[in-house]
């Protein structure tokens, strides 16, 4: 789904440069400063225009939670999300999902939220979801011991797929559910989920909770969008509006 362009959008961005962290790398291993008070970490994966995002840190303000996108037109609008809600537990980072281990520490990160990625359809991009086995493994370089990936997706080929990825990759799954809205809307939802929810389409969840390994899986570094830019032509990642 593309994005339409944002008018104004460097002096709108600007308004919001107190939300957004430039070199998330310089924070690695250090996020909690920006919440020394702060419980869990929480980081979401194409937070999309925001909705989500803003809604669950308004409902947790004990904890830090950091969103990752990578289109700054919806970007900006989740910023003016967090800015009106006057929440200070919310920061953006512009970055490459499969970089999470150069801009956080091994079990940093208590809670990962990816809602509605692109389901990047044929056996020829498998390796492009973020529910791939090696995306999996690239997670469980920063997520602690039993921490937990939150899954929403309104396609039942990817759903299903990623049911059989998080068990390779030493995830146990728990609260699987194919119709999550059936008795009634359930959590928060994003843009992206209200409309598909509106068109009757099926919202599948699933929980997975990081299993000890013995030996840990070998991670192998993934080409994303940023790699993409300097020559190489198989990007990993593909962010969608939420």
């Amino acid at each position: 789904m593309r994005m339409r362009k944002k008018p104004n959008l460097a002096v709108r961005m600007e308004r919001c440069r107190n939300l957004l962290i430039s070199e998330p790398e310089k924070y690695r291993g250090g996020w909690r400063q920006l919440k020394p008070d702060g419980k869990l970490l929480r980081l979401e994966l194409g937070c999309g225009k925001g909705r989500f995002t803003a809604e669950t840190a308004r409902q947790h303000p004990e904890d830090l939670y950091i969103a990752l996108e990578r289109v700054p037109d919806a970007m900006v609008v989740a910023m003016e999300r967090v800015l009106e809600l006057g929440l200070r537990n919310v920061f953006f980072i512009d970055g490459d999902a499969a970089r999470l281990r150069d801009y956080f520490a091994p079990g940093e990160v208590d809670l990962l939220y990816i809602n509605f990625c692109d389901p990047w359809p044929g056996l020829k991009h498998a390796r492009r979801r973020l529910t791939h086995e090696q995306f999996l493994v690239l997670y469980r370089g920063i997520l602690r011991d039993s921490g937990e990936i939150h899954f929403k997706s309104d396609n039942t080929d990817l759903f299903e797929w990623s049911l059989y990825q998080f068990p390779k990759a030493g995830y146990e799954l728990s609260q699987i559910t194919r119709d999550l809205h059936a008795q009634g809307i359930q959590g928060v939802m994003t843009d992206f989920e209200e409309k598909f929810h509106l068109q009757g389409v099926p919202i599948k969840r699933c929980v997975a909770v990081k299993q000890p390994m013995d030996p840990e899986p070998e991670f192998q570094p993934i080409a994303g969008p940023d790699a993409a830019r300097r020559g190489n032509t198989d990007p990993s990642l593909k962010q969608s509006e939420q």
